[in-house]
């Protein structure tokens, strides 16, 4: 009753209702187009594209459209959409998220609102979790789509621009979010407009969107080079910082995964290496090795973060427990781990480009999603996306028994009951799916069972088409699989024969993940189209998740608990407890992406200028008017620093001499008298002023007289691109040195977030003023050397 009460205040009846009357609207008009030949069919497309154009709405001709594709679709494709399928595809058609549970058929489910949008002509973007899906779901949904007259492409990573150019240029295109991503970024890094690959981006429809817009967002995407930096400091400093102690030389903060180096630390790091004070500018690269040097110690974590296999450090998924493979931490951590596990160092990468999945989607005019668990998270969906979550009925009522969840005191009271429940079920054949939150819990657990020898599979597979082959069959007779909770995700469980009699699929999780969604997915796996199943999580107090809490609180509970003989709590309330931790942290993890996005606001808005200037000098028919903007910005940059020369302060020198310096150069066009410029001085700012303007204007006159044809533009259009791109990287640079000094920051009484973004927009003009300067002078040698010839 509450709950009801609950979503009638949502307003989510109401929405459900009106859905419903749509799909009543779709279901009378289905004799009518059984009726219809392939060609009316087809001929629909055309209609429903004039109707776009003239700007209709989508949800104006989505009972039409929507109708077109089911008749098609059980023509070609042999499957008939159901009616939760026609809700969800509305609910994707007006950019929300639709939350549909695992084996709701969300592949089918796209076709209707992919169609719609494909109409325009703008390209339409299904972004999938792996390549696997994409490849699958492109194959699949490829026939349909082209018996109803639209182009459909699959960009995948390693096939060559021309390939991509012309997956982008069909109405619809199939991928990963990190692969669009990627081509995002390259596509800023061009030198000419024929190898752009991408086009403005108009809509995408994202399966799995909580796992690609929540769960990845807190990783960027970055493009690296090959930096540098002297990789011999890394074993030296892990010799040394390998002994450091928390609370005496670094504090641990596990809940956001910070680090704070103490006085202590700074003074062994200081006695070790000869170093007077580590905090000073020249010391800026050495801090920086040291501090990921005590990251690798604390925070990464074998056969949790990453494994090493045949001399090399691979990233693991946290969330699919699948190794990254070619995947590589970035800023030096990647080889402080190296140093660590004692494998051969590789080269460190510096970053020439970096987007976050949450602003590349954002960049999107329009975005829809679905998930089966995105209920928990639709706060975080509405205030950084804005983004609506609906919950889609399932087609057939649910089955699936969800069972109370059993907290034990000790992991191994837990393990022992984890057994106990698997030997019970596979005495009657009933097939079990173990839930485990990493690669090393899914080990530990096997040994166990190896132990009882109890024959099972482990689900560490190196495809994502192996691991889909493998979960597949995870409800056959007798079957005991341990997998990671997200693995195979996006691939359905089918029941084999006789195992629906038996109770269907029962299904363990064996810890809570710090995201309830993550818990949600596990869940789903069971009773999907009205399957029986059964779901339990048996977990105890030594779980990771209880790790990031507050000490003295959890320390409060433990005191309190009473348990029976068996390990299991009984009081005070556990589950209540236990997913009150759970929310606590789920509250964090929220947080810390909310600091990232804050962060990553003033990075992305300077992003867009530099990206601007790029998309000019690639498109603009020439390159004057660049070289124009540039002498402009220029000269407003310096002689809006003239007013706060002093003679008494040092910085004023320097600044003097720039200014003057830069008179000079621009005399280069005019070839005045330099006498003129010798008594120039920081007393009589009119004069300099006065000069400054008048030099520049002689140059934006020479250069509007310029000649605007020729091979000196190409040129100059490429020099200006490199630079450009030159200046960029090392401003990225700086800009992580700024955000890795935010914790510090945040010990002072001003608000850390104000500082960074007035010290990060300091950089950003000085790089800019830095650009121009570099721009200027090549222009100006470029002229002079013509002149000369």
């Amino acid at each position: 009753m509450l709950q009801s009460i609950k979503k009638m205040i949502s307003g989510e009846v109401i929405e459900i209702k009106q859905l419903k009357k749509i799909v009543s609207k779709i279901n009378s008009l289905e004799d009518s187009f059984i009726n219809k030949t392939d060609l009316e069919l087809q001929e629909y497309s055309y209609y429903f594209r004039d109707q776009l154009n003239n700007n209709v709405s989508p949800e104006e001709i989505i009972i039409e459209a929507f109708a077109v594709v089911r008749e098609a679709s059980k023509r070609i494709l042999g499957k008939r959409h159901y009616d939760s399928q026609l809700m969800g595809g509305a609910v994707l058609t007006q950019s929300q998220i639709a939350q549909m549970q695992t084996g709701e058929g969300k592949t089918l489910v796209a076709t209707l609102p992919a169609y719609v949008m494909a109409l325009y002509g703008n390209g339409t973007h299904i972004i999938t979790a792996n390549e696997y899906l994409a490849t699958r779901d492109f194959e699949e949904t490829k026939p349909l789509f082209e018996f109803l007259g639209l182009t459909v492409g699959l960009n995948v990573s390693g096939i060559d621009s021309g390939e991509k150019q012309a997956a982008y240029n069909c109405d619809i295109t199939y991928g990963t979010g990190t692969e669009f991503g990627f081509d995002y970024l390259r596509d800023h890094m061009v030198q000419g407009q024929g190898q752009l690959v991408q086009r403005p981006l108009f809509y995408a429809l994202i399966d799995e969107v909580d796992s690609i817009l929540i769960d990845e967002a807190r990783t960027p995407l970055i493009i690296a080079g090959k930096s540098n930096a002297s990789l011999n400091l890394f074993p030296i400093m892990h010799l040394v910082v390998d002994s450091f102690k928390e609370g005496e030389d670094y504090d641990h903060y596990p809940e956001t995964k910070q680090i704070v180096l103490l006085d202590g630390g700074a003074d062994r790091l200081e006695a070790a290496f000869g170093i007077k004070n580590v905090y000073d500018s020249e010391h800026r690269e050495f801090m920086h090795i040291a501090m990921q040097t005590l990251r690798a110690k604390v925070i990464m974590h074998k056969d949790v973060d990453y494994i090493v296999k045949d001399d090399k450090i691979m990233i693991v998924d946290p969330y699919t427990g699948r190794v990254m493979d070619g995947r590589t931490y970035s800023d030096g951590l990647h080889q402080a781990i190296e140093a660590k596990e004692k494998v051969s160092l590789k080269e460190e990468n510096n970053t020439q480009a970096s987007v976050t999945i949450q602003h590349y989607f954002r960049l999107y005019k329009h975005v829809s999603g679905m998930t089966g668990s995105a209920v928990p998270s639709k706060e975080e969906f509405w205030e950084t996306y804005n983004l609506r979550v609906t919950e889609i009925p399932t087609n057939k009522p649910n089955k699936r028994i969800d069972m109370e969840t059993l907290v034990y005191l000790t992991y191994d009271d837990k393990t022992k009951k984890i057994v106990d429940e698997i030997k019970k079920f596979h005495e009657i054949k009933r097939p079990v799916l173990i839930g485990t939150t990493s690669i090393e819990q899914s080990e530990k657990l096997s040994t166990y069972l190896k132990e009882l020898k109890i024959e099972h599979s482990i689900l560490n597979a190196k495809t994502e088409e192996d691991e889909a082959e493998l979960i597949s069959i995870a409800g056959q007779l007798n079957k005991i699989m341990i997998a990671t909770n997200m693995a195979g995700r996006g691939t359905d469980i089918i029941l084999g024969e006789g195992v629906a009699e038996l109770g269907g699929l029962h299904i363990i999780g064996t810890e809570l993940h710090s995201s309830a969604r993550i818990d949600m997915q596990l869940r789903g796996r069971g009773g999907r189209q009205g399957d029986p199943g059964s779901t339990q999580f048996i977990v105890s107090l030594e779980d990771e998740l209880f790790y990031y809490y507050d000490e003295e609180e959890f320390a409060k509970y433990k005191g309190k608990v009473k348990t029976n003989d068996a390990g299991l709590i009984s009081a005070p309330n556990p589950t209540k407890f236990v997913y009150n931790v759970q929310n606590v942290i789920e509250g964090m993890h929220f947080s810390s992406r909310s600091h990232l996005l804050k962060i990553d606001e003033i990075s992305n808005d300077q992003q867009k200028v530099m990206y601007n200037y790029r998309e000019k000098a690639l498109y603009v028919e020439n390159m004057q008017s660049l070289i124009e903007s540039a002498l402009q910005e220029r000269f407003y940059g310096l002689v809006e620093e003239i007013p706060e020369l002093n003679i008494e302060e040092s910085d004023s020198h320097s600044l003097l001499k720039e200014i003057v310096d830069e008179i000079k150069i621009m005399n280069m066009l005019t070839s005045k008298d330099e006498s003129n410029f010798t008594s120039l001085d920081s007393d009589n700012k009119e004069k300099l002023t006065k000069t400054l303007e008048e030099v520049y204007n002689d140059a934006l006159n020479i250069l509007s007289s310029d000649d605007a044809t020729g091979a000196i533009w190409h040129d100059i259009q490429s020099i200006y691109l490199e630079t450009l791109d030159r200046y960029w990287i090392t401003h990225l640079d700086n800009l992580h040195h700024l955000k890795e000094g935010l914790g510090i920051r945040g010990y002072s009484q001003e608000d850390p977030y104000r500082l960074f973004s007035f010290d990060a927009l300091h950089l950003f003009n000085e790089m800019l003023h830095s650009f121009n300067r570099d721009i200027i002078r090549y222009y100006l040698h470029v002229h002079a050397s013509k002149n000369e010839q």
